[in-house]
């Protein structure tokens, strides 16, 4: 008669060890992120104002400076300057409207809130042809909240299932310069009729700009002023959608009920690519080298997040946490081999078992 007391003390007493144990798990996790925070911030606060904000503004400025040059090549009439025009309008472009869109949509641009939203509609807009409400919203309270999470930021915006592998990967991409503002007039509906009217202008006046200079400056006519526009705007599409895909599907994905901690979401559903010279500077490093910094620490601009880098891979290896990387190559060797896997099928859920 007494066993059965017994055996419920015992069933009890397990039952009090595995909540001591859960809880010790969920206090060492979130001290993982706090630690690892403490150790990013004290590199933050012992940078100058030139590494935090000022090398990233000096890229975008040259980019800027460096297209009355690209204007008046492109009206030469010797081949070989306006194949360079050409180029230089091009990465210019790149620049402006990746690398700018990005920090500006993360606030990276300036510590002030007004400047902050001023810099999200310049580049977002004016430059990169998109709403910005939608952008931001899509990016960082979609994308970085939930990054992998199924339904949520599960990257599955990237993915058009009827076209067939070597059309995605390598020919729709330069259809981005026209598919982008026409997205963008259509993320429109719902949105309050002031920011619908600034974003119709803003994006019309970043267009036309283009087109007014290409005919007054560089002497085109209409159509190879329009032909310029969209070989310019074009000419880093395809890295631009290969980045974009390589670096989280294909990653584990994760249950919207059960997803795990924030340091094991962006461990494992983040992946970093190698250093670029070209990618580096049109792109920046949050989105090519540093790009499981960036999803830890999304407010760091590019080359902040660059120094932080060897901080954080010692302490995620030194904590047997996974830090992902894969050269651009064997990404796209992986995705073109298994197109249908990773970019048609729905993808499996991972369960981080024993960290959940």
């Amino acid at each position: 008669m007494q066993k059965v007391p017994e055996e419920w003390r015992e069933r009890e007493q397990d039952r009090e060890m595995e909540q001591v144990v859960r809880t010790e798990q969920e206090q060492d996790r979130e001290t993982l992120m706090m630690e690892l925070t403490r150790l990013v911030q004290k590199a933050v606060r012992d940078s100058s104002w030139w590494e935090r904000r000022g090398i990233d503004c000096s890229i975008l400025a040259m980019a800027f400076i460096s297209l009355p040059a690209a204007f008046l090549l492109l009206g030469s009439s010797q081949v070989a300057c306006f194949v360079l025009g050409l180029l230089v309008m091009g990465v210019a472009h790149a620049v402006i409207t990746v690398k700018g869109t990005h920090l500006a949509s993360h606030g990276a641009l300036s510590e002030s809130a007004a400047w902050q939203r001023f810099w999200a509609v310049f580049f977002i807009e004016v430059c990169g042809s998109f709403t910005a409400r939608a952008g931001v919203k899509a990016h960082v309270k979609m994308h970085h909240a939930h990054t992998n999470v199924i339904g949520l930021g599960d990257s599955s915006t990237w993915k058009v299932p009827f076209l067939p592998r070597s059309v995605y990967l390598f020919i729709a991409p330069l259809a981005v310069p026209i598919i982008t503002p026409v997205v963008a007039m259509g993320q429109l509906k719902g949105q309050p009729l002031w920011a619908v009217v600034r974003t119709v202008v803003c994006v019309c006046v970043g267009v036309y700009s283009q087109y007014v200079l290409l005919r007054s400056v560089s002497g085109l006519d209409c159509g190879p002023a329009l032909l310029v526009m969209l070989l310019t705007r074009a000419m880093f599409s395809l890295p631009y959608i290969h980045v974009n895909i390589f670096q989280h599907i294909g990653l584990p994905m994760f249950s919207p009920s059960r997803r795990p901690k924030r340091i094991y979401q962006m461990t494992h559903g983040v992946l970093n690519l190698p250093r670029n010279p070209l990618l580096d500077w049109t792109f920046g490093h949050s989105l090519i080298n540093c790009h499981v910094e960036h999803h830890l620490f999304p407010s760091l601009s590019d080359n902040m997040c660059l120094k932080v880098k060897p901080i954080v891979s010692r302490y995620l290896k030194e904590k047997s946490l996974p830090y992902q990387e894969d050269s651009y190559l064997s990404r796209l060797c992986l995705f073109f081999h298994k197109y249908q896997e990773l970019m048609v099928w729905a993808p499996p859920i991972t369960d981080l078992v024993g960290i959940q």
